[in-house]
């Protein structure tokens, strides 16, 4: 019955001229309804009766009616009951729980990764810290509160052995993608060769557990995963097979739903893996984490773009940024970045959506909001914003000065769209709507062409705990 309806919703879409993520979203606020469809997903009555319903209203104001593919009873179609309340119809754009996410797309992120510098200039931002933080016994404690593909975390844990060679590395993050856990994992080998006393521990928790290793519920508690893994041997290849041996691991536990209240992924069995050399087992034996016996206190908490720039400030504040303050330890500092626009790759997104503000929140914005809501518990920390010579920084996308001339090619164009509107934070179904025309390419190209080249600005700031 599937195709039934995938075959009626086609032909409205193509009479209407929607995509089929827009179609999704107007009706029944899901883009990706056809997707899911085409996937063997079943669909409630409630839900099928929205879809009717949208159909029935937009051809009342249709020049010509659409033929009747689907028009059998309701009673009659593969239904199952919804295991939760159905999605709030208020939801809006702004929403920073949609029922879909633009940084799910990995072939977006990873294209994004290889071809901007982002990562590098993050990596030496968040260095600059090591500087300013003062370790106590038992170990240098850091917290990343996204891992990503690792590739900020390994550059910083290369600055820590080079600041602190010789105290043992406590290093915790968190990620709930199993493909960003997987290639974080692959840059590891190495970390243990060169600094053997390090303890690496990889979490799908929220941000609001993670620092602690602790589930808030009692169920996701009794359910956890704890794996304490101790690699033998002492050469990146035998340390780099152990990792590897872990996949099945993985792919079993590392898993992800999606969440009936915000559409977000959420763990589904919160899982911590633990890592560390076995021949520094004696060594590391105060810095291993033990389960329900785990302290935060920081000294470090790296938190680069953790959050949907279009997401409300009181989320911002309330679920990301409070929680990790609460992390710091005496002296702890915990550096934020974010997306700043006023760059070439908004002029690109300005061009084909001129009203299009992403980036609402000012870091002052979000210090006052985390200092609000953090209340009492912010009387022993610093709020600094810093000026923008020190708060803003630069990144560009990697192209030859040949590449950028009077004929761009279309690997570079398609690199440089693609890098703008993964930073402004474009979600699927509109870029359907742009991406039939050349409107985008066109945009792409004359930006280039203005400033030779594609870059973006970050902005960081900073939150510390007093020493005592």
């Amino acid at each position: 019955m599937n195709e039934v309806i995938l075959q009626e919703i086609s032909e409205f879409c193509r009479q209407r001229g929607l995509a089929e993520s827009t179609f999704g979203r107007r009706a029944v606020n899901d883009g990706k309804l056809a997707s899911r469809l085409r996937n063997g997903g079943r669909i409630t009555t409630d839900t099928l009766e929205r879809i009717r319903a949208f159909m029935s209203q937009s051809d009342e104001g249709a020049p010509a009616r659409r033929r009747v593919l689907f028009d059998v009873p309701a009673q009659s179609l593969p239904v199952i009951k919804p295991q939760a309340p159905p999605m709030a119809t208020n939801q809006t754009d702004d929403d920073p729980q949609r029922n879909f996410r633009f940084f799910d797309n990995r072939q977006k992120y990873l294209l994004f990764v290889n071809t901007c510098s982002e990562k590098w200039e993050v990596a030496q931002r968040v260095s600059l810290e090591l500087g300013n933080i003062h370790p106590r016994p038992p170990a240098v404690r850091v917290f990343d509160a996204g891992v990503g593909d690792g590739s900020v975390l390994a550059r910083v844990m290369r600055s820590m052995h080079d600041k602190f060679p010789t105290m043992p590395h406590y290093i915790v993050g968190k990620e709930i993608s199993l493909e960003d856990v997987r290639l974080t994992l692959h840059k590891m080998a190495d970390r243990f060769v060169e600094h053997p006393s390090t303890v690496l521990v990889l979490t799908n928790l929220a941000y609001a557990e993670a620092p602690w290793l602790a589930a808030k519920s009692l169920h996701a508690a009794t359910s956890m995963i704890w794996k304490e893994v101790a690699m033998d041997g002492g050469t990146a290849h035998t340390f780099e097979e152990q990792i590897t041996a872990l996949e099945p691991f993985l792919a079993e536990s590392w898993k992800a739903k999606v969440s009936p209240k915000s559409g977000n992924p959420v763990y589904e069995r919160p899982v911590v893996l633990v890592i560390y050399r076995n021949d520094h087992r004696f060594l590391l034996d105060q810095v291993i984490p033990k389960p329900g016996g785990t302290v935060a206190d920081y000294d470090l908490v790296i938190a680069s773009q953790p959050y949907r720039a279009r997401a409300s400030l009181e989320f911002k504040a309330k679920r990301v940024l409070a929680p990790l303050a609460k992390a710091l330890g005496p002296g702890g500092r915990m550096i934020a970045i974010q997306s700043y626009g006023h760059d070439p790759g908004m002029e690109i997104i300005h061009k084909v959506w001129p009203e299009d503000n992403p980036f609402t929140h000012s870091r002052h914005d979000l210090l006052k909001a985390t200092k609000v809501e953090l209340g009492s518990a912010a009387r022993d920390l610093n709020f600094n914003a810093y000026s923008d010579q020190r708060a803003l920084f630069k990144y560009e996308m990697h192209t030859l000065p040949s590449e950028v001339s009077s004929s761009i090619g279309t690997s570079t164009l398609m690199a440089a769209w693609n890098a703008a509107v993964y930073v402004a934070q474009v979600e699927d179904d509109r870029l359907s709507d742009v991406n039939s025309d050349r409107r985008f390419i066109d945009a792409t190209r004359d930006t280039l062409q203005k400033h030779g080249g594609l870059w973006f600005y970050d902005e960081s700031f900073v939150i510390s705990r007093r020493r005592e």
